[in-house]
């Protein structure tokens, strides 16, 4: 069941291209993943997140935070920067996850990234499987590594 949250990511972004190919348009997303792939990603995460919203070109609400959408590719191989009182996160796509808001968020990341709990120090974040069981934990201030397609649910405090 692993595969669930990339077979979702791929569909949107399937759908949204055919949707382009048989409407005639020229604007297709540019195989180097340029700014119209990154709205398309943004539009394909709104689609299918009825109530969120677009807050930048790049940038959405979810529950939690937001998000920010980048080019395939362009995730650097680095610790990612996060406010104070913030858990941040950037999958595998580069897309980064900033939760400031306490709670239990089902969580839509996919790939090997990175993690920075930038939280008040001694703040739990509990990472979940798709059954709800916990699978691990980060306590602030820390960073790293992780896999994140099987984390399906997050709560970052």
């Amino acid at each position: 069941m692993k595969w669930i949250k990339s077979l979702v990511m791929t569909g949107a972004a399937v759908t949204l291209a055919a949707g382009q190919l048989l409407a005639g348009s020229a604007s297709a997303a540019p195989v180097d993943g340029g700014a119209d792939g990154v709205r398309g990603q943004v539009e394909a995460y709104l689609a299918g997140h009825p109530g969120e919203r677009r807050i930048g070109e790049d940038k959405a609400t979810m529950p939690g935070g937001s998000v920010t959408f980048s080019a395939p590719g362009s995730a650097e191989a680095a610790a990612i920067s996060c406010s104070y009182g913030h858990l941040c996160i950037q999958d595998g796509n580069g897309s980064t996850w900033d939760y400031y808001y306490c709670g239990y968020y089902d969580f839509y990341g996919v790939g090997d990234g990175y993690f920075n709990n930038n939280q008040t120090a001694g703040t739990v974040a509990r990472f979940y499987n798709q059954d709800g069981s916990l699978r691990w934990t980060s306590t602030a201030p820390q960073s790293g590594t992780a896999s994140w397609s099987p984390v399906w649910h997050i709560r970052p405090c």
